[in-house]
Order: structure tokens, then C-alpha cells, then sequence
């Protein structure tokens, strides 16, 4: 018997994760956002929180990605992307920035994952038969912060990233806090996952059928918030 689960298109996935992580954060929050899917959040934040974001390449105060067609080439994140800053912030170097990151300062990082397991342990940074120039600051963002949020697509290529035990080299051991992807939003316990919310999109069947983890679902579940 095929499974056939309902899928959005790449576009639709970014936005549901990015609006669902922007819902996080806390007034006064410094939030660092890994490369990728994760700086999305940044553009979902209301304009009324004062949320100070911390990008590893320097800068303090990280502010929605830039519109085109005239582009300010000097300030970008992590990932490359032409950002815009807000006021009062402020660029350093990377001893500085690793400091920060290291020193338990940050309040939240969001970061994506090739493979999360039910013990909250992550592996994100080394792709089987491919060269990766090494893990970059990841583990000290994860060991460092005070939450860790993983944000990716549920599957990749129809591989299971949900796992019970982590098969790729590991970032960090037992860290996560939550993972949040496009079809649902798992919390990380001293008991396992706890499934908390879901995209109204996938059923109960379509998660457990695209997650291999053992998790329980919480008496609360409740729909997924992204909007």
C-alpha cells in the first residue's frame, strides 16, 4: 500500500516554518538565526516586538532582509543575504561574536538539521558523499544559548529528519529544545517529543508515517500557529 501525504510547495514550507518560529520570541529576546530557512523569521516578526537579533558573522541588531533593486553591498548575515540593521546596532569582530554566542547570552537559536532524534541530539552538519568545509559556529550557538529551536522541512528527498537515533556525526548531544517544520511542532522533554501542534494540512496519520521517533501527543495538541 503507497502513503500518499499531502505536501506544500517549497515557498509554502518556508513561510508555515519562518511565521511559526517568529511566534518564539519574547519582548527583549537576542535571538541568533542560522543560515538558511531560519533567517526567514526575521521578516514575520510584528514591528511592535523588540526582539534584538545576532547574526555569527558580526552584527548586533539584524534587521529584515533588504529590498531590491539597490542594494546597501556592506551588511549582510551569515547566509550572504543583503540585510537591513536596526537602531543602535552595532558590528564586531569574530572573536566577538563567538564570545557572545559561547558566553550564554543568547536567549534563543534557530537553526536547521539534516537529522533531529528523540533525545533532542542534532546533526546538522556533515552531508553524506558531499564536502562540507566543516561545522562553523553551530556547536558553540547550541551549547551556548539558552533555547535551541530547530527549524527544517519535515522530510528531504523523502529521508526521514525525525529519528529515533541520529545516524549522521552529531552537533551536539541531547540540546534541542523544540523542532518546529512545516506539518507540526514537537517539544523536546526529559521524556521524549511531545507533539504540541499540527498543520491542519497533515493529518495525525501523515506525522507519525513521516517521523520514525517515538513521541506522545500532548492532550492539549492544538492547531499550529502561523499566522
Amino acid at each position: 500500500m503507497v502513503v500518499t501525504i499531502p505536501s506544500l510547495s517549497k515557498d509554502e514550507m518556508k513561510k508555515t516554518i519562518a511565521k511559526r518560529i517568529a511566534k518564539e520570541f519574547k519582548e527583549n529576546d537576542i535571538v541568533t538565526l542560522g543560515i538558511g530557512l531560519p533567517t526567514e523569521a526575521a521578516n514575520y516578526v510584528s514591528e511592535d516586538m523588540n526582539i534584538i537579533f545576532q547574526s555569527e558573522n558580526g552584527i548586533l541588531g539584524l534587521g529584515k532582509d533588504q529590498e531590491g533593486p539597490v542594494y546597501d553591498e556592506k551588511i549582510v548575515n551569515a547566509g550572504g543575504t543583503f540585510v537591513k540593521t536596526t537602531k543602535g546596532a552595532c558590528f564586531y569582530d569574530s572573536q566577538t561574536a563567538f564570545t557572545i554566542m559561547r558566553g550564554g547570552h543568547i536567549d534563543a537559536v534557530v537553526l536547521g538539521a539534516l537529522q533531529v532524534d528523540q533525545e533532542g541530539s542534532i546533526a546538522s552538519w556533515q552531508i553524506p558523499g558531499k564536502f562540507v568545509p566543516g561545522i562553523g559556529g553551530s556547536m558553540d550557538l547550541i551549547v551556548g544559548s539558552k533555547k535551541v529551536i530547530v527549524a527544517m522541512t519535515h522530510t528531504s528527498k523523502d529521508q526521514i529528519k525525525i529519528v529515533k537515533k541520529c545516524t549522521l556525526p552529531l552537533t551536539a548531544y541531547k540540546e534541542v529544545d523544540m523542532i518546529i517544520t512545516e506539518r507540526c511542532v514537537f517539544q523536546v522533554t526529559k521524556d521524549g517529543l511531545i507533539l504540541t501542534e499540527i498543520n491542519p494540512v497533515f493529518s495525525l496519520d501523515d506525522i507519525k508515517n513521516s517521523t520514525t521517533a517515538n513521541y506522545k501527543i500532548s492532550p492539549n495538541l492544538k492547531i499550529m500557529e502561523t499566522v
